[in-house]
């Protein structure tokens, strides 16, 4: 994942901005007796990327990546529309317990901005429910130039999309996080509709760490530098996690990605771990033999 790398990584300050008063507010009002859902998982499961991680002779990567992982930030699904076969097939593959969290296709977000795609998100959703209980929040990442000029076309597809089906928005246009007034109005059309507001943490867009949440789901997406700092950051994200968890939070769904996706399960393994201790929750630890150095 190349979006917001840097070349000089130890000169990020990777410091957190304080968690926005409106998630807060929101969090506050949030029903504390619901059960703690928490994924975690990477971004791709194949093998070229994930080097180092599946055992020598491993056939099938997704079988036994879904046997370490509770989750996948399913990205292939970006670059073209896959049959409701595929989709059925993945889940047939996976066990249960087991929560795809796809990308809307490129056609949808970038090629035709949000315009005329009524067909193509219905059959993009009717491909994707085939996951049934195993579909997650599904993601639409828009163009780093579509700007707020583009208000409307998120405002329409927002309050067009099935309400029975979680969606995340990951704005990247600076001016949806640098200009007060046009945060706030796109803030309260996610929270008005009840749609997740995707956190990105990632060396050279420190913007998107708006810490604002929109609905009761902490969706981020956290890209390590393959820098040593990478450890440091992950163990803020524990106790800002903790923080919200506290005040009524009960959804968590991070994905870690790298620059070189080479050393993501290492990280999410670091990340799982740490996470179990500081919420009380029993996550499996990814390949937990062959990690125990890193802890």
């Amino acid at each position: 994942m190349k979006f917001g790398k840097v070349a000089h990584p130890e000169l990020i300050d990777f410091s957190f901005p304080e968690t926005h008063k409106d998630t807060v507010k929101l969090l506050s009002n949030l029903d504390k007796s619901e059960h703690l859902s928490v994924y975690v998982g990477c971004a791709k499961w194949n093998k070229a990327d994930l080097k180092g991680f599946y055992p020598r002779g491993t056939k099938d990567e997704l079988v036994y990546y879904s046997s370490q992982f509770n989750s996948i930030e399913l990205n292939a699904t970006f670059y073209r529309q896959f049959p409701p076969e595929q989709f059925e097939k993945w889940k047939s593959k996976t066990p249960d317990g087991f929560k795809f969290f796809p990308k809307l296709t490129q056609e949808i977000s970038h090629w035709k901005r949000l315009q005329e795609v009524a067909d193509a998100v219905n059959y993009y959703l009717d491909a994707a429910t085939r996951l049934e209980e195993k579909l997650g929040t599904i993601f639409l990442q828009l163009h780093a130039n579509f700007g707020p000029k583009n208000f409307d076309r998120l405002q329409n597809f927002v309050e067009s999309w099935p309400k029975d089906i979680p969606l995340t928005v990951e704005c990247r246009h600076t001016d949806w996080f640098t200009d007060e007034a046009i945060s706030n109005e796109f803030y309260n059309l996610l929270e008005e509709n009840g749609v997740s507001n995707t956190i990105v943490d990632t060396a050279g867009r420190r913007d998107m760490m708006h810490m604002r949440l929109t609905n009761n789901e902490a969706f981020i997406r956290y890209v390590g530098a393959n820098h040593s700092s990478d450890y440091q950051r992950l163990d803020d994200w524990v106790l800002r996690l903790k923080e919200w968890v506290d005040v009524g939070l009960r959804n968590i769904h991070f994905f870690v990605h790298q620059n070189l996706e080479v050393e993501s399960p290492l990280l999410a393994a670091y990340f799982i771990k740490k996470l179990n201790s500081k919420l009380g929750i029993s996550l499996k630890i990814p390949n937990e033999e062959e990690q125990q150095s890193l802890f």
